[in-house]
């Protein structure tokens, strides 16, 4: 039993991109969106410490409207489903993000996204966090 054992975990490792991998065939067609260790400003992403928890959304931004100003603790990225948005950084730096288009989001950087289009956008956002941690955090208006 225990010889069974090496053996089945020792065939996994050496065969383990052949097992894991897509195999692209007639019936299995596989793009590859976005795949990258930086988010859209240059900086390296990091996960952050706990129990990881993994969470999609859909953000809907009506015409002309924006988020306000915020930031992410944790590493994100999406996809845009409908529409158009530009995302302001606060050193000026802009970033036009289009339908079918993706990015991997800043981490904690203060940012503001606005629908400057004709049609609202629907984003498709994932965040890799962790259990307990927030995702988004408002900026805080002084008085």
């Amino acid at each position: 039993m225990r010889f069974q054992c090496f053996i089945s975990i020792f065939l996994c490792l050496i065969y383990s991109h052949q097992v894991f991998a897509f195999e692209p065939n007639e019936n299995l067609k596989v793009t590859t969106v976005l795949k990258t260790t930086e988010s859209w400003d240059g900086k390296k992403l990091s996960y952050p410490q706990g129990q990881a928890e993994i969470t999609g959304m859909i953000i809907e931004i009506a015409t002309g409207a924006e988020t306000g100003w915020h930031l992410h603790g944790v590493p994100s990225f999406g996809m845009v489903l409908d529409g158009e948005i530009d995302v302001h950084l606060k050193d000026g730096r802009v970033k036009k993000i289009k339908k079918g288009e993706t990015l991997a989001e800043v981490v904690n950087i203060y940012h503001n996204g606005r629908n400057n289009g004709t049609v609202p956008v629907r984003i498709l956002v994932f965040y890799a966090g962790a259990v307990g941690q927030a995702l988004t955090v408002k900026e805080e208006r002084s008085k």
